[in-house]
This record gives C-alpha cells, sequence and structure tokens, in this order.
C-alpha cells in the first residue's frame, strides 16, 4: 500500500512572479512527490503591508536583481515569465485586488477550475504583458481557460460579496500567520498537530545532507524535513545547485506546454 499524500497549500498572488514559479513547479510534480496540492489565492498588497516589508522594485539593487533572476529561473523552470514593459504602473497603480478576488470566487464555487483560470491570469501579467485588471481582461483569461462565457460573467459578477471578500482576507491573514513577507507561502500539513511553512524569500538550510544522485522520487516522505526548504532555497538563491541535488529530475518531465522544447528557446529577447 503506498504512502498517504500530504496536504501542501500554497498562498499566493498572481501579482508574484515567484508566485507563479512555485505554482508551476508544485502542480507539474504534484503526483511524482505525492502531495496532494492546495491552492490559497491571498493578496500580497496586505501581506505587504502586514509584514512591514518592501517590495524588490523599490530597492534599486533588488530591482536589478530580479530582472536578472527571473530570466535565469525562466530559463531553470521552463516557465515563460518575463518583466511587464510598464513594470511600476503594473505592480503599484493597477495592483491584483479584482484578481485575486475572482480566484478567490472560482475557488468558492467552481474549484477545479482554480489551477487553470490561476495560470492563465499569471501568463497575461508575466508573459503577455496584458491587463488583469479590466473586468473583460479577467474574463478572457477565464474563458481562455476553458471557463464557458455564462459561468465565467456569473463568479465576476460575485467578487464584491461579502462572502468572497472575507474569504480573501481570511486566507492572507493565514498566510500572516504562517510567515510570509513577500508573494507566496508553502505550508506543509504533517500528521501531528502544528504546521511546517516555508514562506517565500525566507530560504532557511537543512540539517539533513542530500540523498545521493538518482534517489527514486518515491522515497520523497522520508524527506519531509527537508523538501519544503529545498524549494525555497531553490528558488531564491541556490536555485539549480539545491534543487538538482536534491530532487534529480526527468528530463521527460521538465517541459511546458507554453515553450518548445529546445534549451535557446527558453531565452529572453
Amino acid at each position: 500500500m503506498g504512502r498517504l499524500a500530504r496536504v501542501v497549500e500554497l498562498y499566493y498572488d498572481v501579482l508574484s512572479p515567484y508566485s507563479w514559479l512555485s505554482f508551476e513547479v508544485l502542480c507539474r510534480y504534484q503526483h511524482v512527490w505525492n502531495v496532494d496540492l492546495q491552492l490559497r489565492p491571498s493578496y500580497i498588497a496586505g501581506i505587504m503591508k502586514d509584514s512591514g516589508n518592501r517590495p524588490p522594485a523599490q530597492l534599486p539593487r533588488k530591482a536589478l536583481y530580479m530582472v536578472n533572476d527571473l530570466r535565469r529561473l525562466r530559463q531553470h523552470f521552463q516557465v515563460p515569465v518575463q518583466v511587464p514593459e510598464d513594470f511600476f504602473s503594473v505592480v503599484f497603480e493597477k495592483g491584483s485586488l479584482s484578481a485575486m478576488r475572482f480566484l478567490t470566487a472560482v475557488c468558492l464555487e467552481c474549484p477545479e477550475m482554480l489551477e487553470k483560470v490561476s495560470r492563465e491570469l499569471w501568463m497575461r501579467i508575466w508573459s503577455l504583458n496584458e491587463d488583469i485588471t479590466e473586468p473583460q481582461s479577467i474574463l478572457t483569461a477565464a474563458e481562455k481557460a476553458g471557463m464557458s462565457a455564462e459561468q465565467a460573467q456569473e463568479i465576476l459578477g460575485k467578487i464584491s460579496t461579502p462572502r468572497v471578500k472575507n474569504q480573501l482576507k481570511e486566507t492572507t491573514e493565514a498566510a500572516c500567520n504562517y510567515g510570509e513577507r513577500s508573494g507566496w507561502a508553502l505550508c506543509l500539513q504533517p500528521p501531528k498537530p502544528g504546521c511546517r511553512s516555508a514562506p517565500g524569500s525566507t530560504p532557511r538550510p537543512s540539517a539533513s545532507p542530500p540523498p545521493p544522485p538518482g534517489t527514486r522520487s518515491e522515497s520523497l516522505p522520508d524527506l519531509v524535513a527537508l523538501w519544503p526548504w529545498a524549494i525555497s532555497l531553490s528558488l531564491l538563491g541556490c536555485r539549480s545547485a539545491v534543487w538538482d541535488v536534491v530532487f534529480p529530475w526527468p528530463p521527460s518531465l521538465r517541459t511546458s506546454k507554453y515553450l518548445p522544447q529546445s534549451p535557446n528557446s527558453a531565452s529572453t529577447k
């Protein structure tokens, strides 16, 4: 009898490109790693305010690092992320409140569509340089994800209801309680009471040595104390070295439906 899947919660906002990277990696490997991925739309502006953190773009050196970092991560994870042309307007003026309320409503009304709609919103803002704040932009993303026009319109009409607003607020507060201070957080639900979280931009080294190269993915549950930190480190500073040692991923799995398979095709212009 196989091991039971561990519940992993991903708190995210589509305004964060690092949220997208962690989202795609977890969606891609959730069955390989035997995890039950639970998507939790939250609001990055509320998290930033609660933590007192500042966006990287407001700090010149961090902003420069982020641009180069995303270029490397685009190639490594095969996710077509690139910085929007009008970055400050997109991030600081328009924001993501309507989009995240819509995803919250999707989570409440038709959770089976949450992954696809989230991905299409990320694609619009972080790959296609398109809007995610106007109602028609959100409807376009939802329909491209496979939602009917009628269903998308019905859900959009609920984003201003107390139920949706309160749910987004509660999820954001939960992310803050787990220690989140940027744009994404992982929460691994252990069998015993409590929660081990891996908040974004908080890399934590593991005291456990990495398994030898070639270790089978089925042994992942034995690394339960290690792998959330490996993901955090992988996305935030040690990337290729940590990720490829801890989780040697088969080449057949390192794919993206949005990109051709040529290694050169993943580079940004």
